[in-house]
């Protein structure tokens, strides 16, 4: 079949991403591949695609069980044969699926490395294997934030099926990895494709430490802001996370807990509920995502500085995957750097990783384009700021600091650099902690001088000086901060600095919702309402098949139902994504609310499920699967198929009736018509719908 049709029948979609087909015509010429491709860009298809137009079965290597299960649902609910073996399925279960690929019922078998590695010559001998695609690819290099040992032994993919083509998946790779995996995996030639790791439409913000009370209004006001939708609040350890989920359970908002040191029924518990839509946020360290293929995550909360950027950028890549508006927010505490500045120094890769940091804290820290920093990283380059970061949307006024910084420097040289930030600003502001009083801090003479600023502000300014480099961090020393030459100079009054003006944090207020009401009341424009009645119904739907609301349709296809206001299967047919299957199995109720919405009437058209049945006939499906598909007798289907045949529609008749069967029907009814169908049918064993279509083919072609 052609690939362009495959994109269309069973995807929904009338081109190809960029990328896509550069990578899929070199796979289908069975060649090495190396793709590096965004979040949300379209790696799966890259793949799969090629593992429909080609004979045999694809192994798709995955390095999670939950990521397996997500992305076999999705393509099951497209119509596409695929399965997925692993330990947490009977073995008789595994068995199964493999021997239905061997037999050439399955397109796709996805697969842990573990599981690949422990049966790979077993494997190798039952299958006709036609690519092998490993996602995450980054986990086999040591240079990649997500290094896992097993992924080293992929290499004997190569040794062992050198015809074979392999293609490798990631989304997260600064250039050392991408040459490391393409190494490690013993990659002949690969062609690779290097897509822009741009996602433009994820607004970018850092905010300075506003607060406890004021972090969780905020994150509040986003989780409100989307209420339909869901998010994702990031925490450095167990004990926020744990603190995290309970003040928003407080605050009335629907949230689950995940990290590593819950069993792992709760765990898996947790991603349920959080994938299906049951609740709006989960609360999480970084053990959380790898495996979340859910498109309509509208937002992405770091409570705590990230160790490195590529983390960060998977992270905030679990935003917006379906290219709908979506927002990354970061709250940043120096205190998060002295916390990751100590996980380096146990690190056992003390220099790469406190140079991937540096730059983590550089990002926070930066009054320029923030998706500017983050393409740099990866080697992207461009000439144009953003204009969705909060340094584009409001850029900083520049202030003459030189008198703040003296001031801070005084203080600094005054304790003889025996102190750390924290202490130097509440020296400046005049506090009467105990240990400052003790030391004797408050009769030096910049003790006070910084009174007329709060603790916010002249935690914004520190921060600008250690960044412009007044001052240096001795992070072997109980961070003390400790003056360099270029902060002498500006002591002396030989070398004025400018800052980025302060902005205060808006102050949020939010009250508990009532039991009434669980969202805030909100006036919204008829395509808002449109687009949250569409919402509903998705979930209504995915609820009633136990899937996760996304797998369905995407924001993307409801936002489209919203534009083009389909109220008949054929226009549905032209929403994005909407697959003939998904066609068939969602358009009644997506169309019922569209009419209902528009007129006030639900219902269908007359001659919709006639529609459905010449819609999958024609995508390759037998009478027997329709009928199983609509859940319809085999003999209506066959019914509409001859009603289509009448007026005028080419039916490929040849699938319906054999040559044999035809003239068998037209002999009986030549000869004895009054008793054709009892003679058919005691005599050959035809049953009426058969009979009836033969008959139909012969007055056509008579």
């Amino acid at each position: 079949m052609d690939c362009k049709e495959i994109l269309r029948r069973y995807y929904g979609y009338s081109s190809f991403r960029p990328g896509q087909w550069e990578i899929i015509s070199n796979a289908l010429d069975g060649r090495d591949t190396l793709v590096l491709m965004p979040t949300g860009g379209g790696k799966s298809l890259c793949f799969q695609i090629p593992a429909l137009a080609k004979p045999g079965c694809a192994l798709v290597v995955s390095p999670l069980i939950a990521l397996m299960n997500d992305q076999v649902a999705a393509l099951r609910a497209n119509g596409i044969p695929a399965a997925a073996v692993h330990s947490n399925q009977d073995e008789r279960v595994n068995d199964e699926c493999l021997y239905l690929a061997s037999k050439g019922e399955m397109k796709l078998i996805y697969i842990s490395p573990e599981r690949l590695m422990a049966d790979f010559d077993n494997i190798c001998a039952r299958l006709p294997i036609s690519l092998v695609a490993i996602d995450e690819a980054h986990c086999i290099s040591q240079w990649g934030h997500d290094f896992r040992p097993v992924y080293t032994s992929l290499k004997a993919i190569k040794e062992k099926l050198p015809d074979v083509p392999v293609m490798a998946l990631t989304a997260t790779a600064d250039r050392l990895t991408r040459d490391d995996i393409a190494r490690a995996l013993g990659l002949r030639d690969p062609f690779a494709w290097i897509g822009s790791f741009d996602r433009p439409n994820i607004s970018l913000r850092v905010m300075s430490d506003p607060g406890k009370k004021q972090r969780l209004r905020i994150i509040a006001s986003l989780a409100d802001k989307y209420h339909l939708d869901s998010g994702i609040v990031y925490c450095l350890s167990r004990k926020k996370t744990e603190e995290m989920h309970a003040a928003l359970l407080e605050m009335g908002i629907k949230s689950v807990c995940y990290h590593a040191g819950m069993s792992p029924a709760d765990r898996a518990a947790s991603q349920k509920a959080f994938v299906n839509g049951d609740v709006r946020v989960v609360c999480a360290t970084i053990a959380f995502g790898m495996g979340i293929d859910k498109s309509n995550i509208r937002w992405v909360v770091h409570n705590n500085l990230p160790g490195n950027i590529e983390s960060y950028y998977q992270e905030i890549g679990r935003a917006g995957r379906d290219g709908m508006p979506a927002e990354a927010l970061m709250f940043y505490n120096f205190a998060d750097v002295i916390l990751r500045r100590n996980f380096v120094e146990n690190s056992g890769q003390q220099e790469i990783n406190g140079e991937k940091l540096d730059f983590m804290q550089r990002y926070a820290e930066a009054s320029v384009c923030r998706r500017r920093i983050l393409l740099s990283y990866f080697s992207e380059e461009t000439v144009h700021d953003c204009g969705n970061c909060d340094n584009c949307r409001n850029p900083r006024k520049k202030i003459d600091g030189t008198i703040l910084a003296q001031k801070a420097l005084s203080a600094v040289i005054r304790v003889n650099a025996g102190e750390a930030m924290n202490t130097i600003i509440d020296i400046l502001r005049a506090s009467n902690r105990a240990d400052i009083i003790r030391k004797g801090y408050h009769q030096i003479k910049t003790y006070g001088a910084g009174r007329d600023l709060g603790s916010l502000e002249w935690h914004n300014y520190m921060l600008q000086m250690v960044q412009l480099g007044l001052f240096e961090v001795a992070y072997d020393d109980n961070f003390h901060l400790r003056p360099t030459p270029l902060g002498m100079k500006v002591v002396r009054g030989e070398q004025r600095v400018e800052f980025a003006a302060f902005n205060p944090v808006e102050v949020f207020t939010r009250r508990k919702p009532s039991k009434k009401a669980a969202t805030p009341e909100r006036k919204l424009s008829p395509e808002e309402r449109l687009m949250e009645i569409l919402k509903k119904t998705r979930k209504e739907i995915a609820d009633g098949e136990g899937i996760a609301d996304y797998m369905v349709f995407a924001d993307t296809s409801l936002a489209d139902m919203v534009k083009k206001r389909p109220t008949d299967i054929d226009a549905f047919r032209e929403i994005n994504g909407a697959g003939v299957l998904k066609t068939v199995k969602y358009g009644k109720q997506f169309i019922s609310a569209i009419r209902k919405f528009e007129t006030g009437k639900a219902g269908l058209p007359a001659g919709t499920s006639q529609k459905e049945s010449l819609m999958l006939f024609e995508a390759g499906m037998d009478p027997e699967t329709v009928a199983g598909i609509k859940g319809i007798s085999v003999g209506t289907v066959y019914g509409h198929l001859e009603q289509w045949a009448i007026q005028g529609k080419d039916i490929d008749f040849r699938r319906l009736v054999s040559i044999e069967e035809l003239d068998n029907v037209c002999a009986v009814f030549a000869k004895d018509p009054d008793h054709a169908y009892d003679i058919l049918k005691e005599r050959y064993g035809l049953p009426p719908h058969v009979i009836r279509m033969a008959r139909t083919e012969a007055n056509l072609n008579s």
